[in-house]
C-alpha cells in the first residue's frame, strides 16, 4: 500500500514507522498509508528550514515572485491531478475540488506582488540632515497547521506569502487527506524553491507541540476547531511566538420578508450543502423574519434538498458527495438524533442515504430542521456536515441579536431588498465577514480572512495585507550624515523637530 511520506529539505523522507490510515471516503476503504512524524522528524524540518532562511531572506523580492510566477502556471496545469486527489481522499466533488483550487491560486498571485507589497515607506529629511523610513523584515521559522477540509486551499492562504516575505515555512497539513498538499508543495520545489525553504511535515498532536515548543519557529497559523486553536494560541504565545489561530463557526443567514426568495434559496443549497456542509464558511443557520418568509422557504427548499445529487465525489455532475471519515458521518447522525430528541421539526431525514454502488461509503443525505430554538445543540454546535436549520424570530432586530448572542463570529449575511437594513445589519452585527444576498462571503485574496469572537484567535486575519503584516516585522530606521563642517554641541533634551 502506498505511503504518504513527508517533504524535508526536498527530498521525501518515509519516517520512523508510524503511520495513520487514509480512507476513500465514497468506498470507506483504506487506500493509503500516511507517516506520523515523531518530534526527531519534525526537528529535521526545523533545521532544514533554519538553515535556508539566511540565503532565502536575502533573495530579492523579485526573484522570490519570479518563483511563484512559475508556481501559479503549473498549478493550473495540473488542475486536474490535483482536484481528482483531493475528491479521493476528501470526498468533495470535483467541481468542488476545482473551485478550492483556484481561490488557492488567487493568493498565490497575490504573493507574486511581493515587490510591491514590500516595499515599506520612506521619509526624507524628518529633521536636520536626517531621513527615516521602515523596513518589513522576514521573521524566519514559521509553521503553519490546516485542516482536512480544504487541504489545497488553506495551505495556499499561508506558505506562498509567508516565503514570499521571506521567512522559511514548515506546513503540517491533515493527514487525513494529505496527498494533495504535499503534490502541490512539489509543484513548487519544480518552480523552482531552493531547498529548505518549505518543508512538509505529517503528524498528530505529537508533531503539533513539536512546533508549538521548538524555538526556532517564531509564529505559527492555524486553521480548524475552535479548542484547538484556543490551545495553540495559548501555548504558542506564552512561549513569545507570534499566533493567527482560526476556530470554528456557526454562519447565520437572515431571511428578510422582502428578500428575492428564489435568488436566497439557490444560495442557501450551495452554502449549506456544497462540500456536504464541511465549510468554516458553510450557512447552517436560516434565520426567518416573520413566519410568512419561514414558510415560503419550506416549501421552495424541500423539494431541492430531495433532489440533491450525491455519490463519489470523483463522479461528474453531481452536488455532494460523502463526509470525509466514518467518524465524521455519526458525528453528524448523532447530531440529526439530538434534533430530534430536543424536539425540533425534521423535514428533511439524511441519516438513511444509501448510494448504490457505494453502499459502505461516508455519505449523510441533505437534512433540514424547522422550528430550532437557541438552546439546542444542533442551534449552539458546530455540526460541519449537511444539516440546514431554521429559526424563526419576529424581527431583523432579534436576528441580529441571536447572532450576536452566539459564542462564534465568523461569517453571516442577509437577504433583503431593503438598504437601510442591509446597512443596519453590516454596521452592527458582531461578525467578522458579512455578506448582502451573497451566502459565502469569503473575501477575495486581496482582503483579508477571519471571524471575530471565538472564530479567531490573535491579531491579524489570514491572507492579504494583514498576512503580510503577520509575516514581517516592522523595523524603522532613523538616519543621520551630518555635514563634515558642523559641530553641534550634545543635546540632553528628549530630541523632538521643535
Amino acid at each position: 500500500m502506498t505511503t504518504v511520506t513527508h517533504l524535508i529539505h526536498g527530498e521525501m523522507i518515509a519516517g520512523t514507522g508510524r503511520s495513520a490510515d487514509v480512507f476513500n471516503p465514497s468506498t470507506g476503504e483504506v487506500s493509503k498509508q500516511v507517516a506520523l512524524a515523531d518530534r526527531a522528524t519534525m526537528q529535521l524540518a526545523i533545521d532544514s528550514a533554519k538553515s535556508a532562511f539566511p540565503a532565502w531572506r536575502n533573495t530579492p523580492p523579485a526573484k522570490r515572485a519570479q518563483v511563484m510566477f512559475r508556481f501559479k502556471q503549473l498549478l493550473e496545469q495540473h488542475e486536474a491531478t490535483i482536484s481528482k486527489l483531493i475528491s479521493e481522499e476528501h470526498g468533495k466533488t470535483l467541481e468542488d475540488a476545482a473551485g478550492e483550487l483556484k481561490r488557492g491560486i488567487e493568493n498565490v498571485e497575490f504573493a507574486c506582488a511581493a515587490p510591491e507589497i514590500l516595499k515599506g515607506e520612506y521619509s526624507r529629511n524628518v529633521g536636520p540632515n536626517i531621513d527615516a523610513w521602515s523596513d518589513m523584515q522576514p521573521i524566519g521559522v514559521v509553521a503553519g497547521i490546516t485542516p482536512f477540509n480544504f487541504p489545497a486551499m488553506v495551505p495556499l492562504w499561508m506558505y506562498p506569502l509567508a516565503i514570499v516575505c521571506g521567512n522559511c515555512f514548515i506546513l503540517k497539513p491533515s493527514e487525513r487527506d494529505p496527498s494533495s498538499t504535499l503534490y502541490i508543495a512539489q509543484l513548487l520545489q519544480e518552480a523552482g524553491l531552493p531547498k529548505g525553504v518549505l518543508n512538509v511535515v505529517h503528524g498528530d498532536k505529537e508533531a503539533v507541540d513539536a512546533l508549538i515548543e521548538a524555538p526556532e519557529v517564531k509564529a505559527l497559523s492555524f486553521v480548524g476547531s475552535t479548542p484547538i486553536a484556543e490551545y495553540i494560541y495559548s501555548e504558542g504565545t506564552k512561549r513569545g511566538k507570534r499566533v493567527q489561530a482560526l476556530g470554528g463557526a456557526k454562519n447565520h443567514a437572515v431571511l428578510m420578508p422582502d428578500a428575492d426568495l428564489d435568488n436566497a434559496v439557490s444560495a442557501l443549497m450551495g452554502a449549506a450543502y456544497g462540500s456536504c456542509g464541511e465549510r468554516c464558511m458553510a450557512i447552517s443557520v436560516a434565520v426567518c423574519v416573520g413566519d410568512q418568509i419561514a414558510d415560503a422557504l419550506v416549501e421552495k427548499i424541500v423539494p431541492q434538498i430531495k433532489a440533491l445529487k450525491i455519490g463519489a465525489g470523483t463522479s461528474c455532475g453531481l452536488d455532494m458527495g460523502p463526509l470525509v471519515t466514518g467518524a465524521a458521518r455519526d458525528k453528524v447522525k448523532g447530531y440529526i438524533d439530538a434534533g430530534v430528541a430536543q424536539g425540533a421539526s425534521l423535514v428533511v431525514d439524511g441519516r438513511d442515504l444509501v448510494v448504490a454502488g457505494n453502499e459502505n461509503g461516508f455519505f449523510v443525505g441533505g437534512t433540514l430542521f424547522d422550528k430550532v430554538t437557541p438552546e439546542m445543540t444542533i442551534y449552539t454546535d458546530e455540526i460541519f456536515g449537511p444539516v440546514l436549520c431554521i429559526v424563526r424570530v419576529g424581527s431583523l432586530e432579534q436576528a441580529m441579536q441571536l447572532i450576536n448572542d452566539h459564542e462564534y463570529g465568523n461569517g453571516t449575511c442577509i437577504f433583503t431588498r431593503d438598504g437601510e437594513a442591509a446597512r443596519l445589519f453590516c454596521d452592527e452585527i458582531e461578525v467578522g465577514m458579512v455578506g448582502v444576498n451573497v451566502p459565502l462571503p469569503v473575501p477575495v485574496a486581496y482582503h483579508s480572512f477571519g471571524g471575530w469572537k471565538r472564530s479567531l484567535f490573535g491579531d491579524l486575519h489570514a491572507y492579504g495585507p494583514d498576512g503580510v503584516r503577520f509575516y514581517t516585522r516592522k523595523k524603522a530606521i532613523t538616519q543621520r550624515w551630518p555635514q563634515r563642517a558642523s559641530h553641534e554641541a550634545a543635546q540632553f533634551a528628549f530630541p523632538s523637530n521643535g
